[in-house]
């Protein structure tokens, strides 16, 4: 019993004392203990309404109000250059896939070139026969069709740089077919020979080179393609877009008054020259209209020809009673287009479609407005020229003529009598166009025979 009764007792007080601080001393490490793995954890940031305990670093993860200010810059700052950087790797991986391209293209055109008839630097004459003098030195290839090639030249009897394009029938092809491709190309250098202005690439010469193969010599476009300039560019400052657009609706102004519609117009067919004037090129799918033809235009008897991403409603129009008519309204709307590519980069009709998904879904069919993103930033003008420009229909779309006089492109507001002006010139320039233009598109050929590439040079 008194063995128990001592257990029992209360310890002296010095004894509660050193218990006491003893259990203090455990509260306060396991608190500082949960603290650091609070903090290691990556817990909420407190703050208190004085200082932080402990001084110099919030005490275990714990800030005051200027404190957690601070650190809250810091990450703002940090994420922003974070941003940044992600934006930069954006456009360098883009580059980079722009320049992959580039140099798949470059090593088709180099294994094109190998492949080719003339891809080893021969000298065409020229004339055929013994009589021929060495004139034009093929140099590169710069592009390869379905039954063209395309040569960088020099030209020997001028000193001067050149373009080649080389015309070749197939040996196995039917009599009648020889004869199409011939007639085709016939029309296209008869539209073309008489044609000269600055944003027109120029017809130089046209040459036999044996029975199923003739050649063109084309003024050289040493600056490229606009295809070319929107793969690498993808989109254009608006006012750099709109100064590329006022010289070609020149060059489409000057070939409503030669009455051509180009009928092709797109990238690929704007060339450049070392000064970086843009050129029209490829009149292969062109036509002529003929003199005294109403603003109704012509009968469009060629429907399934063209690039369908740049081809206005009335060329997918079928079923009706006549073949749709067209205008030089159709090259209007090929022009807005291309605008729209410029400064979206993006076709506003059929974009990542095939020409066979288009016909299939029928996307020209049903009448829409083009879509205009927020980004980039266009002006309110640039949108209603393009709205204008791709008017659903060809009678309320304006005309060459109208397009290339717009203020938006030209910067200036017409009075009343420079209007009467330009109609005059205009007038003038149709009607000298009707008696000494382009001639006919079929002629010259004898019945029953395929047309000869030589009868072809005869009318040089």
């Amino acid at each position: 019993m008194e063995a128990l009764r001592k257990r029992l007792a209360p310890p002296p007080s010095g004894a509660r004392s050193a218990a006491a601080a003893a259990a203090a001393a455990a509260a306060a490490a396991a608190a500082a203990a949960a603290a650091a793995e609070d903090s290691h954890l990556g817990g909420g940031f407190e703050h208190s309404n004085g200082p932080s305990s402990g001084g110099g670093g919030g005490g275990g993860g714990y800030l005051s109000g200027p404190e957690f200010v601070a650190a809250d810059e810091v990450f703002k700052t940090r994420l922003a250059l974070l941003r940044r950087e992600e934006d930069a790797l954006k456009e360098e991986a883009e580059r980079l896939e722009r320049d992959k391209l580039k140099q798949i293209r470059c090593l088709k055109l180099a294994r094109e070139e190998d492949a080719s008839r003339f891809g080893r630097w021969p000298v065409l004459p020229d004339r055929p026969g013994p009589e021929g003098r060495p004139r034009y030195v093929l140099m590169n290839l710069l592009g390869k069709g379905g039954f063209s090639e395309v040569f960088k030249a020099y030209d020997l009897a001028e000193a001067r740089q050149v373009c080649v394009k080389i015309h070749a029938l197939t040996p196995g092809w039917a009599a009648a077919k020889k004869e199409s491709y011939v007639r085709h190309a016939i029309r296209e250098y008869d539209i073309h020979r008489s044609l000269r202005h600055p944003a027109v690439v120029a017809l130089l010469d046209v040459l036999e080179i044996d029975t199923d193969t003739f050649a063109t010599v084309l003024e050289c476009c040493e600056g490229g393609d606009l295809d070319s300039l929107m793969r690498e560019q993808k989109t254009l400052p608006e006012r750099e877009a709109r100064c590329l657009m006022a010289q070609i609706f020149s060059g489409l102004r000057y070939l409503a008054g030669r009455r051509v519609i180009h009928y092709d117009l797109k990238p690929a067919n704007i060339l450049f020259d070392g000064l970086g004037q843009a050129k029209i090129t490829d009149f292969g799918l062109s036509k002529m209209v003929g003199e005294g033809c109403t603003q109704a235009g012509i009968e469009l008897t060629s429907q399934g020809a063209g690039t369908y991403w740049y081809l206005p409603p009335e060329a997918f129009e079928t079923g009706g009673p006549a073949p749709p008519r067209i205008s030089n309204k159709l090259d209007v709307w090929s022009a807005g287009v291309i605008f729209y590519s410029l400064l979206y980069g993006r076709k506003p009709y059929g974009e990542s479609m095939s020409q066979e998904q288009m016909l299939r879904e029928r996307v020209m069919a049903v009448q829409r407005e083009p879509d205009f993103p927020a980004r980039p930033a266009v002006s309110a003008e640039a949108k209603d020229f393009i709205r204008r420009c791709l008017a659903w229909h060809q009678d309320n779309r304006p005309d060459v003529e109208a397009a290339a006089t717009d203020p938006y492109l030209t910067g200036v507001q017409p009075t009343q009598q420079q209007q009467q002006s330009q109609q005059q010139q205009a007038s003038q320039q149709t009607g000298a166009a009707g008696r000494g233009g382009a001639g006919g598109s079929g002629s010259g050929h004898s019945s029953g025979a395929v047309m000869s590439i030589g009868a072809m040079l005869a009318r040089r």
